[in-house]
């Protein structure tokens, strides 16, 4: 299956959901696609302990996810 996911925001729970949601179809085999757009583009100003966003997307990267901003 091939999934887009489409993030517009600057809240850090939100973002993380997205990169996690991706993450897990990745494991499943599918095609994902993360689009960042407006703010959520500076995901990584917003990464801290609570909500490791630098690190998830780093996961999304590696594991063939394809992010786009």
């Amino acid at each position: 299956m091939k999934l887009t996911l489409i993030a517009c925001t600057d809240n850090p729970e939100i973002l993380w959901n997205v990169f996690r949601l991706g993450n897990l179809a990745l494991e499943k085999m599918d095609d994902v696609t993360i689009f960042l757009n407006g703010p959520s583009v500076n995901y990584s100003a917003l990464d801290s302990e609570r909500f490791p966003l630098r690190e998830l997307a780093k996961l999304f990267t590696l594991s063939e996810g394809a992010l786009l901003a």
